[in-house]
């Protein structure tokens, strides 16, 4: 197994990891979750064996093997094919050893290293390697391709592709969903999941961690702390310990301050002198209990827009694409209307970027007509947003830039809801994260009130803290919006319906996005099998309807399901601080005595909401559980 003991590591001023442990066995799959900079990419790099640790070890057997993406890409000539080959060092150093044999014809030799090569799955590994770069989304003649002909996102596929062709005791993979699409990332998740090796993978991700792994260890506050579950089970069961401990704070905080109030009471009387030691000592000794929190959340708001044109874009006949005679799509029609909530899907190359583009006027339409709203106001988000972020500038002059009379504590105030407290909010952002600069380009597109957001892969270099207020401040969103995302969960909260970019063409898709999901995972699984017959077609039209009647069902129950887990998080926060506060010895103080009232009989009320609350929840729940068992 992999044994981390006791490890503690400093990086400049900060201190990543403070005595912390963790152990992790042969086949066990773990995600690695943690907020931004809290030091994951750190704990790889030492289990690697790159940074060693100030203080601790790190024990893994001897003839592990650990396999790993390599961050940077050389501007090889070798063919993308040769490249993935080249990882497998073991075949390498057994033909060169074979080389070597045949050379001294050492007969005995030649054939033990046959069968080594026959063990290792030699023999097949250049169909293994076509395989895994065609589930990475590289066609026959790409494979063929140098690899010094690709684009820093394809680089990083066929990193991923070597560290999958190797054979590892132990894959170490950080945030390998960040230059995929989601076509890609379901046909990672089935790849991971059929790997016999231990797995320890970062990703902010939440549907890709619940797919892909069944233990959870979250890095905060400097320490490991493990969960037995994925990364649905991490957040019931982390909340779970913070009421815990919440309840057990404020027990402990009433048993010192009795303490206290004793030792203040009787401190100068000779005759309790004893009893007065005796509880100093007991407050001394005593192991004090921290308050625990959740990680601090980011929050923000869309405003609303100044201006809602009813139809705010048209496309008819239109075709698009980079060459005139070659357009991706063709004849589009489409319509953005005001309050739409679209979600784009397709596989890689399909066009969704270039539809985007074009919309947003980036590039021009081949043919056809498109028309847009007089007061249309484009929030557009792509990755190229953070490359066009001024360096030298702070996060606060980046706004000044774009709205010269706004009050500096108005911005500084705006910005504190995109986590840029303090110093940070006038320090130029040279030497911020991906992540840092993602938060910025949002603020500066929410700042603006578009009507209509264009947004391509927003959640890339985002923490699962941010995505989470992206999808809340999504979903309050009084615009309409255009999302392509590999993030299944953003899109299934933030869209009602969904395009398909498919064979040159865009359509409606009618389901959720689970159903787009299964339909992908069918078709993968399909793909060598004979056309559909007539029969079977009617067959499939007819579950897809019904699929749809099911989905428009279930739509509203979902959201008052949503609605009333919110609303339940509201309440027992607000529970939880009034019974800390009536458990507090202030809180029978005479200047608190109308405040000791009001709360308790605001107890009684929330009490009451959270069960009528949770009863609607319940019946919801059985409502929806209903149709899906009936099918409708």
């Amino acid at each position: 197994m992999l044994n981390i003991q006791n490890i503690s590591l400093q990086r400049g001023n900060k201190l990543l990891l403070n005595n912390a442990s963790f152990q992790l066995y042969p086949k066990m799959k773990v995600g690695l979750i943690g907020k931004n900079g809290c030091g994951k990419s750190s704990l790889l790099a030492l289990i690697r064996g790159e940074i060693l640790p100030d203080q601790g070890e790190i024990f893994y057997p001897k003839h592990w093997k650990i396999a790993s993406v390599k961050q940077e890409t050389p501007s090889s000539p070798l063919s993308a094919l040769d490249y993935v080959l080249s990882a497998d060092n073991e075949l390498k150093n057994i033909q060169a050893a074979l080389k070597m044999a045949e050379e001294k014809n050492d007969g005995i030799q030649i054939a033990h290293l046959h069968t080594q090569l026959e063990e290792i799955g030699a023999y097949d590994i250049n169909a293994r390697a076509s395989k895994l770069l065609s589930g990475l989304g590289f066609s026959d003649e790409e494979q063929k391709l140098a690899v010094k002909s690709f684009s820093g996102g394809w680089r990083m596929r066929l990193n991923l592709a070597q560290a999958l062709i190797q054979r590892s005791d132990l894959l170490l993979l950080d945030e390998p969903t960040n230059h995929l699409d989601l076509e890609t990332v379901l046909w990672l998740e089935q790849y991971l999941n059929s790997l016999d090796c231990a797995l320890l993978l970062i990703s902010h991700d939440r549907d890709f961690l619940n797919a892909t792994t069944q233990q959870t260890v979250e890095l905060a506050q400097q320490t490991l702390t493990l969960y037995g579950g994925n990364y649905d089970f991490y957040c019931q069961e982390k909340a779970v310990r913070l009421a815990h401990q919440a309840a057990q704070y404020a027990k402990q905080q009433a048993h010192i301050q009795h303490l206290q109030a004793f030792i203040e009471r009787f401190r100068y009387k000779a005759s309790k002198a004893k009893q007065v030691q005796s509880r100093i000592k007991a407050l001394e000794k005593l192991e004090k209990i921290t308050l625990g929190f959740l990680d601090s959340e980011v929050s923000f708001d869309f405003l609303p827009p100044e201006n809602q044109p009813d139809m705010l874009i048209a496309m008819d006949n239109a075709s698009v694409g980079y060459i005139a005679d070659k357009p991706l799509i063709n004849n589009i029609k489409l319509r953005i209307e005001r309050g739409g909530r679209y979600g784009l899907l397709g596989v890689n190359g399909s066009g969704k970027t270039t539809l985007i583009k074009t919309l947003t006027g980036d590039l021009p339409t081949l043919s056809g007509s498109l028309n847009k709203a007089e007061k249309l106001k484009i929030g557009y988000f792509a990755q190229h947003s953070l490359d066009a972020l001024r360096s030298d500038f702070s996060p606060v002059r980046h706004i000044q830039e774009i709205s010269p009379d706004a009050k500096e504590q108005d911005i500084r105030n705006f910005l504190g809801g995109f986590a840029f407290y303090g110093d940070m909010a006038l320090t130029p952002i040279v030497d911020f994260s991906g992540g840092e600069k993602a938060r910025l380009a949002l603020a500066l597109l929410v700042w603006q009130k578009p009507n209509l957001l264009l947004l391509d892969e927003p959640t890339n270099h985002l923490d699962l803290t941010m995505r989470q207020a992206l999808t809340i401040a999504l979903q309050g969103f009084q615009g309409a919006l255009l999302v392509v995302s590999h993030d299944r969960s953003l899109l299934d909260a933030v869209c009602d319906s969904f395009f398909l970019i498919e064979a040159g063409n865009l359509k409606a898709f009618d389901g959720s996005i689970d159903d787009y999901q299964n339909y992908r995972l069918s078709q993968n699984s399909q793909q060598n099998n004979k056309p559909m017959s007539s029969d079977r077609k009617k067959e499939k039209q007819q579950q897809a309807k019904e699929r749809q009647e099911i989905a428009n069902k279930i739509k509203p129950l979902k959201k008052i399901i949503s609605e009333c887990e919110q609303k339940l998080e509201q309440l027992l926060q607000e529970k939880q601080q009034a019974e800390v506060f009536i458990a507090s010895e202030e809180a029978y103080n005479d200047e608190n005595k109308t405040n000791l009232l009001t709360t308790t009989q605001r107890l009684g009320l929330l009490n009451q909401e959270i069960e009528a609350t949770e009863n609607r929840w319940l019946a919801t729940q059985e409502e929806m559980e209903n149709i899906l068992s009936n099918k409708g």
